[in-house]
């Protein structure tokens, strides 16, 4: 290994902050770019390579945008709430703000390390009362708006973190972060109307630069589907339910209906003598997973209630069944059964002995095998039978209509965020109840409502804030009686649901943000992260913006132009990284080694940029091979730069083979940085150090051209090798940042060479190699090849069938 390393990165570290290199100016926003990465969560497993895949290389790409004229704002905070800091407090006995300060401390230490160009006299930490004021502001802003209610309703509740959980925070029936099973509970929450701009969330995604798996994942979580409302009474009762459906052309074949268990009307629907069964039922199936319940190969169970319905397209009377494949939570928590004409309905009637009636058969009029689920023309269905499936669903809706039992109807899989949390370590709820005016938002100019720093957290279910009397006792803002504050979290999501706003304008301490300023500097430019937020924090943060945008802060629509996920570092075994497996990396150990350049080369170089893989020390230990070469070979340019002997400042073959090369990296690394592709792109610049290696052994080299050379490859490097080019770049005699240097651009003429070498094939195997002018005719072509002494030796005496030219590459001739 060469002399460079850590003292190096920290030399150019030390002067880029003196002289403020970075600094974003604000007055020059004509071409401003906003490059953000996903700030991270300070945990106690400080930085790791997943960080890093994340950071330095799209460091690299600002900085490859910033020599291309560009006016980079990247800045850097941390996400600093949430259950990892409480739940490390109740293991250790450390406070999670003593936890959280610390881990900042030494993460912003190991970022500065890094050598990228963050902004940190913006950065934002969402733990600090001067942030959390602005995300209290933010609910109290929803409030005035209608956009944030409380109401009693089934939640995800995870036994093991004590704790509310948001639908996306369910995966697959379990705590995203315990992976404990999670079990429903009727509690009074707070919520975001985030329904409200179910379909502006869904339209405007078509318009986004964007990875088509995020924009469909989106669009499968809003779940917008078109279909019908159909309201079916209870016989004998007053009582009715809507239903709804995409499939009201089926109506006529409806033979029972089903509830959720957890809906309201079950328990006055059950006859007594059904209580004792409806009421096991209920309590076995609150325990099980929405993604159980809904689980196709899951077996069909359900409960007769002892009431019945009618159908209000014919008025035959149908039993009323309580099942768990039906879900509260999606539509109307009621489902018509067509059991000849869907699959789970057909499966519930086989196993219970319910009728199954078809009233659609396919367009040849034949009897398709039960249960059919495809379009058709109904049959057994009255009036409407010999009606196509998309005739019949308006006809049907408009009888239903004629007695107020139906209409068109759009239903969404979107819920509403519930934003509520039982635990200590988050933005406090900015509400106040009192007795006598109720439920009283919080002033504004009593912001923020800042976290006790004493408080009993061991997590029992209830709010730990509801244990601290001081925090807990106010008075109401309104009549200054009595009152006690909303002892319930934010979620933290909340906090990052706007933190992109608040970077350029950190400081501002009357507003969250300056609007003129904001409307210039957003939306973001490029937002580079992980997969994993799809439905949670990119949907959230979509829906602040488009809120913010109504309540006229903002004037533009999305918050996020262009999305990149970056891929995942893996161990070196092929798994996911954890200590538990002992396959973790930890970055320090290795930048102590080779320095940040190497590290952050090896992390663009080893992998696809949003594919990922598994750690190589081989990989790394190559990479750092590679920057010892580039710094031999400038070490010897730099010799001939001073030399005075056998030199020349003609262009000639040699001069012009390595200006091909240095114009073909030009090109491919342009293209291949600005999409990322940061592998190929060097790969390009390893193609020119070959070349440039060739170069240097010539015996009489041009200095003029060699010093141009070395230059544009210096800017080439720049970005992907801060440090490292900074001082190749000082030792060449510059005084300035080469971050302040034009990036190179290619001359297509220079991709066109004068000579180019041809193999010559005999029966397709070569036998020799030859340089010909690039211009020739194909028949002067051939006339070089049979010319050639090497191919006149194995071609004398033997007949010459046919000479075949591949213009460029080789030629092949055929012999008896």
């Amino acid at each position: 290994m060469s002399n460079y390393g850590t003292s190096i990165d920290k030399k150019w570290q030390d002067k880029w902050e003196h002289d403020q290199t970075y600094k974003f100016d604000s007055s020059k926003l004509d071409k401003k770019l906003y490059t953000l990465e996903m700030f991270s969560y300070p945990s106690g497993a400080q930085l790791h390579a997943g960080h890093w895949f994340n950071y330095g290389p799209v460091d690299s790409w600002a900085r490859l945008k910033r020599m291309q004229g560009y006016n980079v704002f990247q800045p850097m905070g941390f996400d600093a709430f949430g259950l990892p800091a409480e739940n490390y407090a109740i293991k250790t006995g450390i406070h999670p703000q003593d936890s959280t300060i610390k881990n900042i401390a030494k993460m912003e230490e190991q970022l500065k390390a890094m050598g990228a160009m963050f902004n940190w006299e913006n950065e934002v930490v969402t733990c600090m009362p001067d942030y959390y004021k602005w995300t209290q502001w933010l609910f109290l802003k929803l409030y005035e708006k209608g956009l944030a209610y409380r109401k009693k309703a089934p939640v995800n509740w995870c036994p093991s973190c004590n704790t509310v959980l948001a639908n996306e925070q369910v995966v697959e029936g379990c705590c995203e972060r315990c992976d404990s099973e999670v079990q429903k509970k009727d509690l009074t929450q707070w919520f975001f109307k985030i329904t409200d701009y179910a379909d502006e969330l869904l339209d405007k995604l078509d318009d986004l630069d964007w990875p088509e798996k995020t924009k469909s994942m989106q669009k499968h979580w809003i779940g917008r589907s078109y279909g019908a409302q159909v309201t079916f009474k209870v016989k004998d009762s007053d009582l009715k339910f809507d239903v709804f459906t995409t499939r009201v052309d089926t109506l006529n074949g409806v033979t029972y209906v089903v509830l959720a268990p957890e809906n309201k009307l079950v328990d006055k629907l059950t006859i007594p003598e059904y209580k004792e069964a409806i009421e096991e039922y209920k309590e076995a199936a609150s325990k099980q997973s929405e993604i159980e319940r809904q689980s196709s190969s899951k077996e069909k169970t359900g409960v007769f209630t002892g009431s019945y319905a009618i159908n209000p397209i014919n008025g035959k009377v149908v039993p009323i069944w309580i099942s768990d494949y039906v879900l509260a939570t999606y539509g109307t928590g009621c489902v018509m059964a067509v059991p000849a004409h869907d699959e789970r309905d057909f499966a519930f009637a086989t196993k219970f002995n319910l009728p199954i009636e078809r009233v659609i058969t396919d367009k040849g009029n034949t009897t398709p095998e039960l249960p059919y689920c495809e379009h058709g023309v109904l049959v057994n269905s009255g009036k409407f039978d010999g009606l196509t499936t998309a005739e019949a669903k308006i006809k049907i809706v408009e009888e239903l209509e004629k007695d107020s039992l139906g209409e068109m109807k759009v239903n969404y899989r979107l819920r509403d965020w519930l934003v509520s949390r039982q635990r200590y370590w988050g933005a406090p709820i900015p509400v106040i109840y009192c007795e006598k005016c109720g439920t009283v938002p919080v002033p504004e100019k009593d912001l923020p409502v800042e976290l006790p720093y004493n408080v009993e957290f061991t997590p029992d279910g209830k709010s730990p804030l509801s244990k601290c009397e001081e925090f807990i006792n106010t008075t109401c803002p309104h009549c200054g009686g009595h009152a006690k504050r909303e002892a319930d979290t934010l979620d933290t999501f909340v906090c990052s649901s706007w933190y992109y706003l608040r970077y350029p304008d950190n400081r501002n301490t009357d507003a969250p943000f300056d609007s003129e300023l904001i409307n210039k500097m957003l939306p973001v430019d490029k937002y580079v992260g992980g997969p994993e937020h799809a439905c949670m924090h990119l949907l959230y943060a979509r829906f602040i913006n488009k809120a913010l945008r109504d309540m006229g802060y903002l004037n533009f629509d999305e918050p996020f132009l262009s999305l990149t996920h970056q891929g995942l570092i893996l161990g070196p075994d092929g798994l996911k990284m954890s200590k538990s497996k002992g396959n973790t990396i930890s970055p320090d150990d290795y930048i102590k080694e080779y320095g940040a350049d190497v590290f952050r080369m090896y992390l663009m170089f080893g992998f696809g940029y949003t594919e990922g893989g598994a750690w190589s020390d081989d990989g790394i230990k190559s990479v750092g091979r590679f920057v010892d070469r580039i710094e031999r070979i400038l070490e010897n340019s730099r010799t001939v730069l001073e030399s005075t002997e056998n030199v020349k400042n003609t262009i000639d073959s040699p001069e012009k083979e390595l200006n091909f090369w240095k114009h073909t990296a030009i090109k491919g690394v342009t293209e291949d940085g600005d999409k990322m592709q940061f592998n190929t792109a060097i790969a390009r610049l390893m193609e020119l150090v070959n070349a440039f290696n060739k170069y240097l052994q010539e015996k009489v080299k041009n200095p003029s051209f060699l010093k141009e050379t070395i230059v544009d490859f210096l800017k080439l490097l720049a970005p992907f090798a801060p440090h490292f080019t900074e001082e190749q770049w000082s030792l060449i005699g510059n005084t300035t940042t080469i971050f302040n240097e034009k990036w190179p651009e290619f001359d297509p003429s220079a991709l066109v060479k004068d000579e180019i070498e041809i193999a010559i094939q005999i029966n397709g195997k070569i036998k020799a190699k030859i340089n010909i002018p690039s211009n020739l005719t194909e028949e002067q072509i051939k006339e070089a090849s049979l010319s050639n002494e090497t191919i006149k030796e194995n071609t004398n005496g033997k007949n010459i069938v046919k000479v075949i030219v591949i213009k460029g590459r080789l030629v092949n001739i055929v012999v008896k």
